[in-house]
C-alpha cells in the first residue's frame, strides 16, 4: 500500500520544481476547471478515460492543498503530515453528517448534506 505522506513528499517536490514556488491558487484552479470541462465532461469519454482524468483532478488538488498549507505558514517538512490528518479529519466530518437517500437524488446533481442538522464535532 502507498503512503500518502511519501507521495505528498514526492508530489511537492516535483511540484515546486516544475510549476514553482508559491500558492498558485487561481492556476491550480484554472487547471482543475479546464480537466473537467474538457477532459472528463467532453462528449465520447467513456468510464475508464474519466477514471484517468480524475487522477488529474486528485493531484491537482493535492497540489493546490501544500501550496495553501505553505502560504498558511506549515512548515515544508510537516506539509505531508498536516495534509494526510486533514484528509483524514474532513472524512470523518463527512462521514457524521445526515445525507439523503442518493435513491432519492439526480445522478446529474451533487447530493449535499443536511444543513439544518447541527453538526457535532468530535
Amino acid at each position: 500500500m502507498t503512503n500518502l505522506e511519501q507521495h505528498l513528499t514526492r508530489q511537492m517536490a516535483f511540484s515546486r520544481a516544475t510549476y514553482g514556488p508559491g500558492e498558485r491558487r487561481k492556476g491550480v484552479c484554472d487547471h482543475i476547471r479546464k480537466e473537467i470541462e474538457k477532459e472528463i465532461l467532453k462528449d465520447g469519454v467513456d468510464a475508464a478515460e474519466a477514471a484517468t482524468e480524475f487522477v488529474d483532478l486528485v493531484l491537482l488538488s493535492l497540489d493546490g492543498l501544500w501550496r495553501a498549507l505553505e502560504a498558511s505558514g506549515v512548515e515544508w517538512e510537516r506539509i505531508p503530515y498536516v495534509a494526510t490528518q486533514m484528509i483524514t479529519a474532513k472524512q470523518g466530518r463527512n462521514e457524521q453528517r445526515v445525507w439523503p437517500d442518493w435513491r432519492t437524488m439526480s445522478a446529474d446533481k451533487a447530493i449535499e448534506h443536511d444543513r439544518t442538522v447541527p453538526e457535532v464535532i468530535s
